[in-house]
Order: C-alpha cells, then sequence, then structure tokens
C-alpha cells in the first residue's frame, strides 16, 4: 500500500494541494484525473519520491518495489534495448551483472563459489530465470520489433524510446507502479495490450491519462484533484464523470433551496419587524435566517473551451477524389496507388500502424505535400482547414496571441481576436502571453481557433488531442459529432474515434481496407477476421 498524508503544495499565492490525504490500495488501477495545471504529474512525482510537498509525507509499505514510467528519453541511450527493460528491476539487474561477472572469471575461487551460490538463490526467488522471456513478451506487445531489441537505446526513435522505457516499468511485476501518459506514442493496438495488462495486474497502479477509453477500460478507481485536494471515486471514468456531475448538482440544488428560504425569510422581516403584531415573528424568522447554512461552492479548476466549427456553405456532390496516389518517405513507399472518394457527411478515420503514412496523407490533401504521382482534386464548393500534428512552424515567430490570430482572416481586429481567445480560455492577459511561452496543449487551442476562423466545410485533423486535457478534448470531440459535414482524421484516442467516425480507411502495407461503420464494428470485425485466418491455417496444417 501507498499513502499521502497532510500534503500541502504552493507556488507562490497559488496553491495546488491542501491537506491532501488519500490511500492506494494493492489489486486496483486508479486513474489520477484533473485539468491541466490541477497537479497531476506533480503529485505522481511525489509519490515517487522525485519531488518534495511543501508538508506532509507519502509512506510506502516495507519491502515493496515502486516502480515509475520514466519521461527521459536519454537516460539509458548507451544501454541494449534488452538490458534497458531489466534494468526496471534495479537489485534483479544487480544480481545478474554480478552473477555474469563471476561466471566469465577465468579463476574460480572458493569465495566466488559461495558468492554465486547466494547470488543463484537470490536470482531464483526474483524469478530471474523467466526474466528474459517476460521482457519478450512486453516489448512484443508494445510494438518493439526483435530486430531493435539488441540495439543500443540512442539508435531508437523517439517514439520507440517511450515504449521501451514503458516496458522497464513494466517488468518484474512492481508492487506499485506509477504511470505518466503512457498511451502517448502508442498504436491503437499496443494501449488495447496495455489496457488488458493492467486489467490482469494484481498490484497497485496510479495512472495520468487523457484517454477516456483507456481510463475506463483500465481504472478501478478515479482518483480526481479538483478544489485543491484529491476525492476518489469507485469505478471508471465514465462513472466519475455521472457521479461528480450527481453530487455538484445536489450542492447546487441544496444551495438554491437554502437561498430561495433565506430569501423568503429576509422579505418577511424586512415587510414585517416594524409591525407591532408582527414584531415576534419577525424576531424568530431572523433566528432562522441566523442558522441558515449557504455552501459556497469552491471554483473548479476544470474548465470547458467554447469550441465550434460553423461552416460557411455546404459541401456540394463532388468534396474530393483521390486516384492512384503515391508517396516515398525516407526511401519507403508509404502510399502506394492509394484511390478513395469522399462522400457527403463522411467522417473518416484514417487508422493503421504506420502514422506517417497517415500523416503523409493529410499533407497532400491539405497541400503542404507533393504527391510523387497520382492526383486527387476538391470540389468546387469545398474549403478546407488542417490541423497538423506538429504545429512548430505556425508559431516561428514570438508574437503575442492576439497578434497571431489577427494574422488569419477575417483580420477583424484586437477587440474581436480578444473575443475569440477568450472562448478558448485565453481571457484578460492571457490574451498578451508570447507564443514562446505558450505550453502545448495551449498550442493546440489557438491551432483549433484558427481553424474556426476559416467556417470551412471540410476540416482535416492530425492527432488533434495530444496534448490537450480531458475537458479540452470533450469539448473538441461533441462539436465534431455535431459538425454537418465531412471531416477527415487520424487519432489514437478510441473514444475519440469510436464516437465520430462513420468510416473506417485502415492503410495497410497491402493497401487500403476502406469500410462504411463505426470503429468497434471495425474492431469487431477484424478480429473476427483475424480468428478466421487463425482457424483456416489451423485446419490446412491438420490435414498435413
Amino acid at each position: 500500500m501507498i499513502s499521502a498524508s497532510n500534503i500541502c503544495l504552493a507556488y507562490g499565492r497559488r496553491t495546488i494541494f491542501k491537506n491532501v490525504n488519500i490511500k492506494f490500495t494493492p489489486g486496483n488501477c486508479y486513474g489520477l484525473i484533473g485539468a491541466n495545471g490541477a497537479g497531476k504529474s506533480t503529485f505522481l512525482k511525489i509519490l515517487a519520491g522525485d519531488s518534495e510537498p511543501d508538508k506532509g509525507e507519502v509512506s510506502i509499505a516495507k519491502g515493496l518495489r515502486l516502480a515509475v514510467l520514466r519521461q527521459d528519453q536519454f537516460a539509458f541511450d548507451d544501454e541494449l534495448v534488452f538490458n534497458t527493460v531489466i534494468m526496471g528491476h534495479k537489485r534483479l539487474y544487480d544480481v545478474m551483472a554480478e552473477r555474469e561477472a563471476i561466471y566469465t572469471k577465468e579463476e574460480f575461487t572458493e569465495q566466488d563459489g559461495v558468492r554465486s551460490g547466494e547470488l543463484e538463490a537470490e536470482f531464483a526467488e526474483m524469478n530471474g530465470y523467466d526474466a528474459e522471456s517476460e521482457a519478450a513478451v512486453l516489448l512484443n506487445g508494445l510494438g518493439i520489433s526483435e530486430e531493435l531489441r539488441q540495439k543500443k537505446m540512442k539508435d531508437l526513435e523517439g517514439g520507440e524510446k517511450v515504449r521501451v522505457l514503458l516496458a522497464q516499468a513494466l517488468f518484474g511485476n512492481p508492487d506499485i507502479l506509477l504511470l505518466d501518459e503512457p498511451t502517448n506514442h502508442l498504436d491503437l493496438t499496443s494501449i488495447q495490450w496495455l489496457e488488458e495488462f493492467l486489467s490482469r495486474f494484481q498490484n497497485t497502479v496510479i495512472v495520468v491519462s487523457h484517454d477516456r477509453h483507456f481510463l475506463n477500460q483500465a481504472c478501478t478507481h478515479i482518483a480526481d484533484i479538483d478544489f485543491g485536494t484529491i476525492r476518489t471515486y469507485v469505478g471508471n471514468y465514465d462513472f466519475w464523470y455521472e457521479a461528480s456531475q450527481l453530487v455538484l448538482k445536489q450542492k447546487q440544488d441544496a444551495n438554491k433551496k437554502a437561498s430561495d428560504k433565506a430569501n423568503e425569510l429576509k422579505d418577511f422581516i424586512a415587510r414585517f419587524s416594524s409591525n407591532a403584531s408582527k414584531a415576534k415573528q419577525a424576531t424568530s424568522r431572523k433566528k432562522l435566517l441566523d442558522k441558515l447554512e449557504i455552501e459556497e461552492l469552491p471554483v473548479s479548476s476544470r474548465k470547458y473551451p467554447f469550441v465550434v466549427f460553423k461552416p460557411e456553405r455546404p459541401c456540394g456532390d463532388i468534396i474530393l477524389e483521390v486516384k492512384d496516389l503515391c508517396k516515398t518517405v525516407d526511401g519507403v513507399r508509404v502510399l502506394d496507388r492509394l484511390s478513395l472518394v469522399v462522400r457527403k457527411g463522411d467522417k473518416i478515420a484514417l487508422v493503421g500502424g504506420n502514422s506517417t503514412a497517415k500523416t503523409t496523407l493529410l499533407q497532400i490533401l491539405a497541400g503542404e505535400l507533393e504527391p510523387d504521382s497520382g492526383s486527387f482534386r476538391w470540389g468546387v464548393t469545398i474549403t478546407h482547414s488542417y490541423f497538423p500534428k506538429e504545429n512548430s512552424a505556425y508559431f516561428a515567430k514570438d508574437l503575442s496571441l492576439i497578434d497571431w490570430l489577427c494574422q488569419y482572416p477575417p483580420h477583424e481586429g484586437e477587440s474581436f481576436a480578444r473575443g475569440f481567445l477568450g472562448r478558448m480560455l485565453f481571457s484578460g492577459d492571457e490574451a498578451t502571453k508570447m507564443t514562446s511561452v505558450l505550453s502545448g496543449g495551449e498550442r493546440v487551442r489557438c491551432m483549433l481557433a484558427r481553424m474556426m476562423l476559416t467556417n470551412a466545410n471540410v476540416l482535416l485533423f492530425d492527432e488533434p488531442t495530444n496534448h490537450l486535457d480531458l475537458e479540452s478534448i470533450t469539448a473538441l470531440n461533441n462539436s465534431l459529432i455535431s459538425f454537418s459535414e465531412v471531416v477527415l482524421f487520424a487519432s489514437h484516442d478510441h473514444k475519440f474515434v469510436s464516437t465520430l467516425a462513420n468510416r473506417i480507411i485502415e492503410l495497410t502495407p497491402g493497401g487500403v481496407i476502406d469500410r462504411v461503420m463505426g470503429f468497434d464494428d471495425y474492431l469487431a470485425a477484424a478480429d473476427v477476421n483475424a480468428q478466421r485466418e487463425q482457424f483456416c491455417q489451423g485446419s490446412s496444417e491438420l490435414k498435413l
């Protein structure tokens, strides 16, 4: 068990935590949620011992091993991938290293024999003989191919390094597992594998994630950071949302009832306090008023941006026609004779394991890349707006947010820009912030504001939920569900895809799979096909 007692933390005048008391018990997976800046990652660092609170303490039961998903991609650059995973269990790794050093000695002394026996016993107790197979299972589940496993970490791409570090945290069955955004850089298949892994994990998990489907699938409890404290709810994310809304409504209703009663008493006292025949009743009501309690509801740190896309005109009959599109990136053919026709009302999710293929297609359609061959054409009624995965080029100049937004049509001046930025949670002085100091989530909200100004009838999105908090993801998700025209998008957020898409296009090495159906139906059909293929392979083997 791990617990936090009387945790207090403040940055200047801003209180992050005030007397937080919470216990995390074995067998449960806790989703730690809260608005951006509420202190989720900070609280994980306090639990891990990487940061100190102003007051209070963290207690871990004696003998328990704690593992943390580290975000430093360069810490293990000189280590082999396989060794990096096993280093997640430091004591086991140290025993393995000492054991190996003894066995490679040319002269084996009696002291070495005694020590090797001690190491063998400890090695077996920590399931060391299964270490290599366990590491292989973890790496395979997270999409790290066998040829990468004997490479050094510095030879891997950033996303691959994060997957290895996640395998490191999961390795060796830790008693307490702390995960900060573990689904970042994972494809949908790897996320599903992680969900299943955590559902079978029997120890304590505390996880921060902005993926609502992941929180629903993996979590048994939700630990909600708001109002400077942490409140625990039994159940997954959807249950937390319903329960928290119910609690808030009950408090609001109770306050309204008390407020109405207070106004009624005040009105009676004002009318009859000077009336001799009613003076006694007025005094009685004054006592009732003094006893009446109206709770001052704290202001939540949660804020939802106002995201609305309004097309200037509906799409015509011809929206987008793509024919035999080809593109090679870094010597690899990522698009090979791709053809498709987009129809009215389509909300198309681009899926598949190759994120470069999806990004490349969206860049070509947005006019940011030229295809090697093939063609595409937009209909004459179409105006499209593009949200790129990488947005740094849009913030190359260091401008105030007002000046940044005024770069884009309709150029209606500072007052208009301030109003628009306010809808995206940049109110007051926030609208004068310089773009150089914006966080990832703030940049995304700026890009969404830019898109809303276009009044386009076709929206292209490449991983729009990256860097956003749950409130902003919900606002964007709901807006696109209500959008009446066409959306083409790529996203690793399961709930975002499943609630929005009505057509799935999977880009595979063997070609395009195009199905007019929802995402969950598509996954179910894919599972059935995979099972059928395995069955057929098994049948043919039996015949041989």
